[in-house]
């Protein structure tokens, strides 16, 4: 379906992802209408040419015509949405997200939404520490990884449709996850990664360090600079998996402490041997 530029596109929510998403398919000479919170997000997207048109309302119609729907929004109020303006999308009508987290919302939006309509939920890899639709750009998913994650309710066209959809995006890989299992591997390649920058920014409190530093400690607190009121619930959401994740990494850590208090040069270099080898796995090619 995403391959017909005559399917009209509703994105709902658009800020730094939304707006993204809406440059890239402007491009391909989609419609894309938008519906989100701040009238100075339309008024900006709509001067630069990233939407047709846009509204802060819930509009029937931009609502009823949209083929496709984009939803990059906060997970709780995503499932609030669709409970109470799903009586506005078109029969046939195909809805995805960008959301973080999967299992939590998932399966409690498919149980709610309309037999007609369906929801087949996707995960951009990709983002900045920046928000707002003033800072999106069509190039943010460069190189970047797109999961999407199918359950027993979704049919392969509205499979392919939203693998469609990365790929048009720019996504460099776009792969399929169940929702678990998407889950247990954003607990670790993601949140876990979000915690510990969390934590090494909050964990020495000596002042002026930022005039000291070197490359490395700013490359590793990079996403230290981090939405509290998303990302929270976003750990909260996921809290078995992360909790799984973050035990591994004291365990871990722990071990490399140890090391360190027996002079163990030799077992440090090992776990540093796998640790250059397997990071070579992950450079962007």
């Amino acid at each position: 379906m995403i391959v017909d530029v005559s399917k009209k596109i509703l994105i709902v929510g658009l800020g730094l992802l939304g707006g993204s998403y809406a440059r890239v398919l402007k491009r391909f000479g989609f419609s894309i209408a938008a519906i989100t919170k701040e009238q100075s997000s339309i008024d900006y997207a709509l001067q630069e040419g990233i939407i047709d048109k846009g509204t802060i309302e819930i509009d029937e119609t931009l609502i009823g015509e949209a083929d496709l729907v984009i939803f990059a929004l906060y997970p709780h109020v995503f499932v609030e949405w669709v409970e109470q303006y799903q009586h506005f999308l078109k029969s046939g009508a195909i809805l995805t997200d960008v959301t973080g987290i999967k299992s939590s919302i998932v399966y409690q939006i498919q149980a709610m939404l309309r037999e007609d309509v369906e929801f087949i939920a996707a995960h951009p890899m990709a983002g900045r520490e920046v928000s707002g639709v003033e800072n999106s750009t069509d190039k943010l998913f460069a190189g970047a990884n797109y999961i999407v994650t199918p359950t027993e309710k979704n049919t392969p066209e509205a499979i392919n449709t939203c693998m469609e959809l990365g790929r048009l995006l720019g996504f460099s890989n776009v792969t399929t996850l169940s929702p678990e299992e998407h889950d247990e591997m954003i607990g670790f390649l993601s949140q876990l990664t979000h915690c510990i920058a969390i934590t090494l920014m909050t964990c020495n409190d000596k002042e002026d360090m930022e005039k000291f530093t070197g490359d490395s400690f700013r490359d590793l607190t990079r996403i230290a600079r981090i939405n509290d009121k998303m990302w929270s619930e976003l750990f909260v959401s996921n809290k078995e998996p992360l909790l799984h994740q973050m035990e591994l990494f004291l365990k871990q850590f722990n071990r490399l402490k140890e090391m360190l208090e027996t002079e163990d040069v030799e077992g440090m270099r090992e776990m540093m041997q796998l640790s250059t080898k397997r990071r070579a796995l992950f450079d962007k090619k």
